[in-house]
């Protein structure tokens, strides 16, 4: 599913116009990534947690010189699935 359909199924299952349905995608998806930004994270009880996870520095190898390369450290973000989305989706 991408983001037009999603909108789309909102649309259906919300009973609310399409304007109004990618307004509140598009919020979400702010507020999420704003709140990830400022190392916070977003837990919707039942659904699952986002959050960052950090990444440390590490050594690699250049696959086609076998060089040693470091790699810089960095942030990630990840969802952790909530009890009430895992037992829906194992029903």
């Amino acid at each position: 599913m991408n983001k037009t359909e999603l909108v789309a199924a909102i649309v259906e299952k919300a009973g609310v116009q399409k304007k109004d349905a990618e307004a509140v995608v598009k919020a979400f998806t702010e507020v999420v990534t704003d709140e990830l930004k400022a190392g916070g994270s977003v837990q919707l009880v039942g659904f699952g947690t986002f959050a960052v996870s950090e990444r440390a520095a590490r050594e690699g190898l250049n696959p086609a010189t076998k060089e040693k390369i470091t790699i810089a450290a960095s942030k990630a973000p990840k969802f952790k699935a909530g009890k009430a989305l895992k037992d829906a989706i194992n029903a």
